[in-house]
C-alpha cells in the first residue's frame, strides 16, 4: 500500500494530492487512526490445521467475499477521470461493494449502468427537496442501501488544502500552474473528460462546475443545524437498509438504533473533520458493546493492512471501509489499480488468518488480540 501511496503522490499535482491525503488542523486524529491499530497485538494459536480461509460476510444483507468495502470519497475523478465507475467495477471484480458519494464524479445513473450489481449510496442527512430527489434517484437506479454521513455539518479545517490552493475557490499561482504542467497526463484527462465536478449536483464538468457542485453540497446538504430529526425524516422515506457513518460515541449509536436504523459506521472521517477526536478503532469496542447484537457495526479509518482488518473484525466490526488506499490505486492505474489494492488486502488477510490459526473471519473475536 505504501508503494501505491508513493506512486500516487507522483502522479497527482500537489494541490490534488493534498486533497486526497490531507486531514484537519495538526493531523493528530489522522495519525492516531494508524497508531490505534498498533496498540493491539495478535494472539496466534499454532497447529490449527487451517488449509483454507473464509473471508465472506454479509453487509446490509448483501453477500461479499471480502470484508473490505470502498468508502464514499467525493470528487474521485480528481484522482483518475474514470473515478467512481472504475472503483465500482473493481469492487465487483473483487466480490465487494462500492459506496457512491453524493459528490461523485459520475452520476448515480451512470455508475448503475456501468456495473452489474447494486452498490450503495452515501448522502448527507438534511431534509429537503434535494435530498428527496437524490433518494428517489438512488432507489430508481437499484441502490438498496443508504449511508448517511453525520460527522460533517461543516467542513473541517484542512489547512494543507488551502496552503496548496485547494480552497473554495481554488487559488492558482504561477508555481501551482507550473506544478500542474509537470503532470501533463493528468491535465490532459481533466481537460478532455471533465470529470472533476460533483455530477449528481451539477450537469456540467470542469473546474467551474466543480466549484458550483461543492457550493451546492455545502449550502444544501452540509449544515450545522443537522439533527436527528433529519435522520428520522430520511428513515421514513427510505425503504431500504439505512446506516449512519461518523459515529464515535455509544450513545449516538443507541440513538440510531432507536430510530430503526440498520447499522452504524464507526468513523472520524479519516481525520478530516474534528482534529483531536478519538481514533475510530479506539471507539469500536464500546459501540459494539452498546448495539452490536442488534445492528451491524462497520469501521472506517486508518485501515492499511490485512492485519488491520483482522483487528477491526476481532473487536466486533462486520467489515471495514477504506478510502485513501483505493484512491492511491485509482490514481496509479484506474480500475486495475483499485482491484489490485483490494487483492493486496485479500492476500494479506488470508495469510494472516492462517498464521493466526483462524479459518473464518466470523470466528475472530477479542480472544485473538492483546492490548499493548
Amino acid at each position: 500500500m505504501d508503494d501505491y501511496r508513493r506512486r500516487a503522490s507522483r502522479r497527482l499535482p500537489r494541490m490534488i494530492w493534498s486533497y486526497v491525503e490531507g486531514g484537519a488542523d495538526d493531523l493528530i486524529t489522522l495519525r492516531d487512526n494508524r497508531e490505534a491499530f498498533r496498540r493491539w497485538k495478535l494472539r496466534p494459536r499454532v497447529l490449527a490445521g487451517t488449509a483454507t480461509c473464509g473471508l465472506a460476510t454479509t453487509v446490509a444483507g448483501e453477500q461479499v467475499s471480502l470484508p473490505v468495502l470502498l468508502a464514499p470519497t467525493g470528487l474521485a475523478g480528481l484522482a483518475n477521470w474514470r473515478g467512481d465507475v472504475a472503483a465500482a467495477r473493481a469492487a465487483e471484480r473483487c466480490g465487494t461493494r462500492y459506496i457512491l458519494s453524493t459528490a461523485s464524479s459520475w452520476t448515480i445513473e451512470e455508475v448503475a449502468e456501468a456495473t452489474g450489481h447494486d452498490h450503495f449510496f452515501q448522502l448527507y442527512p438534511r431534509s429537503g427537496p434535494l435530498t428527496r430527489s437524490l433518494l428517489e434517484r438512488a432507489w430508481d437506479s437499484g441502490n438498496r442501501v443508504m449511508f448517511l454521513t453525520v460527522d460533517a455539518p461543516v467542513v473541517g479545517n484542512r489547512v494543507a488544502e488551502r496552503k496548496t490552493g485547494m480552497g473554495r475557490p481554488p487559488v492558482l499561482t504561477p508555481a501551482r500552474v507550473t506544478d500542474v504542467a509537470w503532470h501533463p497526463r493528468w491535465l490532459y484527462d481533466v481537460l478532455r473528460h471533465r470529470r472533476v465536478s460533483g455530477r449528481n449536483l451539477v450537469a456540467a464538468g470542469g473546474f467551474r462546475a466543480a466549484i458550483d457542485s461543492v457550493d451546492i453540497q455545502t449550502r444544501e446538504l452540509m449544515q450545522s443545524t443537522l439533527a436527528w430529526g433529519d435522520v428520522a425524516w430520511i428513515r421514513e422515506l427510505w425503504p431500504g437498509k439505512l446506516f449512519v457513518k461518523g459515529i464515535l460515541d455509544a450513545r449516538d449509536a443507541q440513538r440510531a438504533l432507536q430510530l430503526g436504523l440498520d447499522g452504524v459506521v464507526v468513523s472520524n472521517h479519516g481525520g478530516r473533520q474534528l482534529d483531536g477526536a478519538r481514533a475510530s478503532l479506539d471507539c469500536l469496542p464500546e459501540v459494539v458493546e452498546a448495539v452490536g447484537s442488534q445492528m451491524e457495526v462497520l469501521l472506517d479509518g486508518g485501515v492499511r493492512r490485512g492485519t488491520d482488518v483482522i483487528k477491526a473484525l476481532a473487536l466486533g466490526a462486520r467489515a471495514v471501509l477504506v478510502g485513501r488506499p483505493y484512491l492511491y490505486g485509482l490514481a496509479v492505474d484506474g480500475e486495475a489499480g483499485v482491484a489490485n489494492v483490494l487483492d493486496i488486502f485479500r492476500q494479506e488477510l488470508e495469510r494472516a488468518l492462517i498464521l493466526l490459526g483462524v479459518s473464518e473471519v466470523g470466528d475472530l473475536g477479542p480472544d485473538c488480540l492483546v492490548r499493548r
